[in-house]
């Protein structure tokens, strides 16, 4: 075996064994009941990654021994009868066989015979309904039960137990960067106590002079200069800390991603394609627990884009591409968030056979099919049990595959995404959280808010000019470099005001992400600092503009914005919204206003936000709304006097209006339609998807009324 692919079989081993205690399982509860449902498609999700991934490291004999065994289990799915348990015995007996051979390679010792095995299943393959007596007794005889590995090492070598290596658990070295976190707070606070001081010290510095002041003022310049010092030492031995702790815990995606050249060489072969493979950011250091994860997501990605994706040299050649098709993968880290793009230059996802065959599978109900635009057709690749292949092969064609990438995209709280272009390619691409170690990230103040940017995406700051802005009825351009450059005031973006055209000296940022450039608009550059990114919460996670949260010294929250959401907001014409409703939507959580605008956009509505009554009034007055959702806890003026207001103008008496409160009480209710509420939402509601009916709700209802 190559020496770096004998680098990763340990790590194969023990993720094989975790789907052997699955599979095992699932075969033990299939003779129980119908070979069907999901516990059905989890047992051929777990035959077709051992499979794969054996391929991938050059272990043939075990792929070809995984794939006989998925020969004699697929053909039952959907039975309404059990497995059969001569059969299920079959399988049980051939992945002990799988395992001990596997184990054997790691082990560097003598290979168990496959003969038997492969014997044995024959005999199902062929309809017999019978175990061929003489091979399952060999079998038996060779392996009787793979057991679990035990959590025990050997005894140390000398050399060990004077200190050459130590046997460290994840857990331990996950302990520790928590720690290292604590530290780096504890330095950012001390950081914000030096800053305290120089106030202190600069207002003494005002006052009178004189023998009272003297001593104080010596005293706190001495402690402002031993802090300074312990804040140096402290970051110092923090970046120490997590260099170390990261070369411990992490490795780079090369070692993920080199070994996917042989498959795709041995997969070029076997289909008669010509493919060529790059590879773009292959050292990016990632945790070592993420890429053992990914690995099995990559191969089917990989293997699908060569069996589906792309077309055979004389396909090629008829349609004016070269003869060799493009695999691309690129990898890249923003802040932390881990992007992997896997691309290819083939003909792309034809809707039209997705869809039958959809139907045909009964994968998708036919009146679901019906209303499905190109985009949500895409997304059935992702459906357990589809495939665009009529004959099953050693590569697909088996409905296993792509809802495995999702499952476990999503189980690494990540998303994974297809684009695809008829008759040139198909991207499919994976986000997901990089959790070890901390980011810079440029900390910006709009309005009363903190947000972050990641510095990777900061190409340069400037004060904005007059004579440098075109200002133009739907847009406002930056002369910037030569060039002109789309510009966007954040606050609008994010919810907080309505669109302004920056004043002169006003700071702007030089974005560039994904090759395209934009000037952001922004009221005050704080400076840049080392975050810790954290994913936002499982309600809000799907929120497109922000990757993450941090918090500063003091506790502060921080929200990160995507600079890929930020910079293709301008291929996103508003051209055809005048027909389009318009909703507002007023809370002085910067969260709730996101999460109730994602809602509302995701069902055609142009959003508008404001983060308090006052803000609301005023954007009333310059635009008309065709519902208004307001929380009604907020300082000031809440809900109610809002709604009140509303009402009492005529301009807006006749506006829908829905209230969301975080408690859920027939009073709150009562007070709430006492107001001239329409509707009444808790945020619990909200969150679990009711908003945009409710939305529909009051919206109806206003309108009979003026009938």
């Amino acid at each position: 075996m190559d020496a770096l692919l004998e680098q990763l079989l340990p790590g194969f081993i023990d993720e094989s064994q975790e789907i052997y205690e699955r599979v095992t399982r699932n075969l033990i509860e299939l003779e129980k009941e119908p070979a069907q449902g999901t516990r059905f498609d989890d047992l051929a999700r777990g035959l077709h990654t051992l499979k794969g991934s054996a391929a991938t490291l050059g272990l043939e004999e075990l792929a070809d021994f995984a794939h006989r065994m998925e020969d004699v289990i697929l053909p039952l799915r959907g039975s309404a009868e059990p497995l059969p348990a001569p059969l299920a015995d079959a399988v049980l007996r051939s992945l002990d066989l799988w395992m001990s051979r596997l184990r054997a390679h790691g082990a560097k010792s003598d290979l168990p015979d496959l003969s038997s095995g492969v014997e044995l299943l024959a005999g199902f393959k062929n309809g017999s309904a019978k175990a061929n007596g003489t091979a399952a007794a060999q079998l038996a005889a060779q392996v009787t039960r793979v057991p679990e590995e035990p959590d025990s090492s050997p005894p140390p070598s000398e050399e060990a137990a004077a200190g050459e290596s130590w046997r460290v658990s994840t857990r331990q070295v996950i302990g520790l960067l928590h720690e290292v976190e604590r530290l780096r707070e504890v330095r950012l606070r001390i950081d914000e106590r030096r800053r305290d001081l120089e106030k202190a010290l600069a207002t003494l510095e005002r006052m009178a002079g004189g023998m009272q002041t003297a001593d104080t003022r010596s005293s706190l310049t001495n402690l402002r200069r031993a802090l300074a010092g312990d804040g140096e030492e402290a970051a110092d031995i923090v970046a120490t800390m997590e260099e170390g702790l990261k070369a411990i815990s992490t490795m780079p995606v090369r070692t993920v991603l080199e070994p996917l050249r042989r498959a795709v060489r041995d997969l070029s072969m076997q289909s008669g394609k010509q493919v060529r493979l790059s590879v773009v950011g292959a050292e990016v250091s990632l945790d070592r627990r993420i890429l053992e994860q990914l690995r099995g997501p990559l191969i089917h990605l990989v293997r699908n884009a060569v069996d589906h994706g792309l077309e055979l040299p004389e396909v090629r050649e008829q349609r004016g591409k070269h003869r060799e098709g493009a695999l691309t993968i690129r990898v890249e880290q923003q802040g932390n968030m881990l992007f992997i793009e896997v691309a290819d230059d083939g003909g792309g996802l034809d809707v039209v056979r997705i869809k039958e065959i959809a139907l045909r599978r009964g994968v998708v109900p036919a009146e679901e099919l019906a209303g499905m635009n190109a985009a949500q057709a895409h997304q059935i690749v992702f459906r357990p049990g589809f495939s665009t292949r009529t004959e099953v092969s050693e590569v697909s064609g088996r409905g296993v595959g792509l809802d495995v990438v999702r499952n476990q995209i999503q189980a690494l709280q990540g998303q994974v995404e297809v684009q695809s272009t008829a008759g040139q390619g198909t991207r499919f691409i994976l986000t997901l959280p990089a959790e070890l170690g901390s980011s810079p990230v440029l900390v910006v103040r709009v309005g009363e808010h903190q947000l972050g940017l990641p510095m990777v995406a900061v190409e340069s700051s400037r004060a904005a000019k007059s004579g440098d802005l075109r200002v133009g009825r739907a847009r406002v351009q930056l002369e910037h470099r030569e060039q002109l450059i789309p510009l966007q005031d954040l606050g609008a973006l994010v919810g907080l005001r309505q669109p302004e055209v920056p004043q002169d000296g006003q700071p702007l940022l030089i974005l560039q992400s994904q090759g395209r450039r934009l000037a952001l608009c922004v009221d005050e550059v704080i400076g840049d600092k080392e975050l810790v990114i954290r994913p936002l919460p499982v309600e809000v996670r799907e929120l497109p503009a922000y990757q993450g949260a941090a918090t500063l010294a003091r506790g502060e929250l921080v929200l990160i914005l995507r600079p890929d959401w930020l910079v293709n907001l301008d291929r996103k014409s508003e051209s055809g919204l005048s027909g389009t409703r318009r909703a507002l939507v007023v809370d002085d959580s910067l969260t709730a206003r996101a999460l109730h605008r994602t809602a509302l956009e995701a069902g055609g509505y142009l959003v508008h936000t404001a983060s308090n009554g006052r803000q609301a009034l005023e954007q009333l007055r310059h635009s008309a709304y065709d519902v208004m959702v307001c929380d009604i806890g907020m300082d000031e003026m809440d809900g109610y006097q809002l709604t009140a207001e509303v009402r009492q103008r005529p301009e807006t008496d006749g506006m829908p209006i829905l209230l969301v409160s975080a408690r859920d009480s027939d009073a709150d209710r009562q007070r709430g339609m006492a107001s001239g509420a329409d509707g009444f939402l808790t945020k619990k509601d909200c969150v679990s998807g009711r908003l945009l009916s409710e939305v529909s709700a009051v919206i109806a209802r206003r309108k009979g009324m003026s009938s």
